[in-house]
């Protein structure tokens, strides 16, 4: 009997590029047919087949608290009542921009907009403006966004379904060679290539963005001397660096990946959490870089539904769940709990295996060490990860369908959760052995 997911992804490519709206679902990396759903509660999910699954993406990071919670569902409900949309200000903007102001004190001014990518396409377009300059940096593996001027070694799907990795060449067609001859791409971690280039054309450079904990080349964790490296070489040089917080914000530390290791970069960008669920993003930083923006200044950046009052109240509510006392270190603790019991189980069963998690985020990598660069990520085992992906989708847990995505955990994962997931993850190393 054919299931209802394969119907429907039958049906989907009839009228879809590839039957998904977004390349990673697509399940090409891994094969097999991707799951649609049609219900998440708390930390578990069901698919059309009435399958219930483990969720360990977690919407790519809003659902922090957990699917459909009570006090998020409510305060929707309650606004979209009044109305989907104004396109005109409203006071939740300004409570959002209070909120985000108050936990990421760096971000002195915010603007609303509806996604990350646009969030970091108006972030460097503002650094451009506010320091006359048109180069860019940006690091290997690191995605922020499908913006042409970012499409370069841009991690994630796109080292999914594959690219081209020469210097300032795009990773995707359709962007023109000199839209991104201004994007210089550096290697992560790599403190020698950082002071090499400023000593060289520091004077030339925008700004830099970088993600300051990586999610979309599976999990890298920056060395303290690297973005403390990169914050004095910016400030040196008169560069605007920038934080691409959309998957860290919030979500790693209360106040993000710069609270986490004290560095305040010029210019944040966040969404996922703050929209927790619906679509929402955010650029800001120092006032003065900020007030470059149109209406009072000469960079020019809109949006009709920046702002929209249901998106907005869905991550305020978000939010306010957030701050309560010990939601942090519980989520911490609890993804620590997960990656142990998962590396304890590949080691029983002599499995080459590591893992590694900040905050609510983690990394599951067929290799011996915990990778620190894109060159090393590349040297991980896919075949292992796609067969262990399998094996845990049929025992009912949902991971990222590619070898280059982070894992995110909810605060409503249970410690019978984890338990079940070790349990699964044991029964998939063996069969890794077993082939």
């Amino acid at each position: 009997m054919t299931s209802l997911n394969q119907t429907l992804f039958d049906k989907s490519q009839q009228l879809i590029p590839g039957g998904v709206n977004s390349p990673v679902r697509a399940f090409r990396s891994v094969g097999g047919t991707p799951i649609f759903f049609k219900k998440g509660l708390g930390s578990k999910l069901w698919d059309v087949d009435g399958k219930e699954y483990i969720d360990y993406i977690n919407s790519w990071g809003p659902m922090i608290v957990g699917h459909a919670h009570p006090a998020v569902i409510k305060a929707v409900q309650e606004v979209a009542a009044n109305s989907l949309s104004f396109g005109a200000p409203t006071g939740l903007e300004l409570e959002m921009a209070e909120v985000i102001n108050k936990l990421v004190p760096s971000m002195e001014q915010v603007r609303l907009v509806s996604s990350g990518t646009e969030a970091t396409m108006s972030a460097i377009r503002v650094a451009r403006g506010f320091t006359g300059r048109n180069k860019i940096v940006k690091f290997e593996g690191c995605y922020h966004g499908h913006s042409d001027a970012l499409l370069v070694k841009a991690g994630s799907g796109l080292l999914t379904f594959g690219e081209n990795n020469a210097q300032a060449v795009p990773s995707s067609a359709g962007v023109p060679a000199e839209v991104v001859a201004h994007t210089l791409t550096l290697e992560y971690n790599n403190v020698q290539a950082l002071k090499e280039l400023f000593s060289k054309i520091g004077n030339e450079i925008a700004c830099v963005i970088i993600e300051p904990v990586v999610g979309n080349m599976n999990l890298i964790v920056p060395t303290q001397e690297f973005l403390q490296t990169l914050r004095e070489l910016c400030t040196k040089h008169g560069a605007i660096l920038i934080f691409d917080e959309v998957m860290t914000g919030f979500r790693v530390a209360l106040g993000g990946a710069q609270a986490l290791y004290n560095i305040k970069p010029d210019m944040t960008t966040l969404g996922k959490v703050i929209g927790g669920g619906m679509p929402v993003g955010a650029f800001g930083g120092r006032k003065d870089i900020m007030q470059c923006l149109a209406p009072i200044g000469a960079v020019y950046q809109a949006g009709t539904l920046s702002g929209n009052p249901v998106a907005v109240t869905a991550g305020l509510a978000t939010l306010k769940i957030i701050q309560e006392n010990g939601f942090h270190d519980k989520l911490t603790a609890q993804t620590k709990k997960l990656i142990d019991g998962l590396v304890l189980a590949a080691k029983e069963a002599n499995v080459t295996f590591s893992a590694q998690s900040v905050g609510g985020m983690f990394g599951l990598y067929f290799c011996e060490k915990c990778p620190t660069s894109y060159d090393e990520v590349m040297q991980s085992n896919k075949e292992h990860f796609n067969k262990f992906f399998h094996s845990m989708l049929d025992s009912g847990i949902y991971l990222g369908p590619s070898a280059f995505e982070a894992g995110f955990v909810s605060a409503a994962l249970s410690d019978e959760d984890v338990a079940f997931t070790i349990k699964a993850a044991k029964k998939a190393f063996q069969s890794l052995v077993a082939s």
